[in-house]
């Protein structure tokens, strides 16, 4: 490729980066406007006129963000755990183990994965209604108890291993747990941190669940909470932007300590966010 070539496309990628950032920018500006100038439209106000923390103030005031966040880290990190530990778990099994109905099973799995989630809402909500979980961090969780996503993304990474592997623990002594603990589980460790990265990010911007299950403000998630604050005919933008802002900043928080491992954990699964 030549260096005229080159250069498109880091000029695509560079207009196309500044175009993804805007809705943030904007959000940040909106934050910090009154009501009149974030919906003026004749002349269009981008700056405000003055960079005011009323809105803050008052979204501090208004919305207990102490109990959401606990909420939705203690929801993610539950996900997260669940996910993991079900989908290697299960991952190993069809991918290394022959047993009776293993390709049915798989295939469910696969079925799972080509259906809209929306489709399970009303059974999962129906069980979790019997099982009392209404308005928990329990019900919150249900649906990220198992992964179908990742239970395929841990199989595609154990068949990706050498059978020698398994073959030389068997020669050891080692039994079956024992070759999937010490042996072949911490080889796939790339492929479980992508998935508690996607894992993470899906439950952070989980909101049709929450909102279903949890209709209590002070037992929701950060994101069905702020579309609460979203009126039927008006919005306070300001406020409802400042409140977008508070809110991302675990996710912005996270992504700074752990960049390294978010662009190895993308890149090993070859998946995008």
């Amino acid at each position: 490729m030549g260096k005229r070539n080159k250069a498109i496309i880091y000029i695509i990628l560079v207009i196309m980066s500044f175009i993804m950032l805007v809705p943030f920018v904007w959000m940040i500006l909106t934050a910090f406007k009154t009501v009149g100038e974030s919906t003026q439209m004749d002349p269009f106000v981008v700056f405000p006129s003055k960079f005011r923390l009323d809105n803050f103030d008052e979204v501090l005031h208004n919305v207990n963000f102490g109990r959401l966040y606990f909420n939705t880290i203690a929801m993610i990190a539950l996900r997260v755990l669940c996910a993991v530990l079900t989908s290697t778990i299960a991952g190993y099994a069809f991918a290394r183990l022959n047993f009776r109905g293993k390709n049915i099973m798989f295939g469910l799995v696969l079925f799972q994965m080509m259906i809209p989630s929306q489709i399970f809402i009303i059974p999962q909500y129906v069980m979790v209604s019997n099982l009392g979980w209404t308005n928990s961090l329990l019900g919150l969780l249900f649906p990220g108890l198992v992964s179908a996503f990742g239970t395929f993304l841990l199989r595609q990474a154990y068949l990706g291993l050498p059978r020698e592997l398994e073959e030389a623990a068997r020669l050891d002594g080692c039994n079956i747990g024992q070759t999937f603990l010490f042996v072949m589980a911490p080889l796939a460790k790339s492929s479980m941190v992508a998935l508690g990265i996607f894992t993470a990010v899906f439950a952070y911007k989980d909101l049709m669940w929450p909102m279903i299950v949890c209709p209590d403000t002070n037992k929701t998630t950060l994101a069905s909470a702020l579309s609460k604050m979203q009126g039927q005919f008006t919005a306070n933008y300001p406020e409802l932007m400042a409140a977008a802002l508070i809110a991302c900043l675990p996710m912005i928080v996270i992504y700074v300590l752990f960049q390294k491992q978010f662009i190895e954990g993308i890149a090993t699964s070859g998946g995008k966010l």
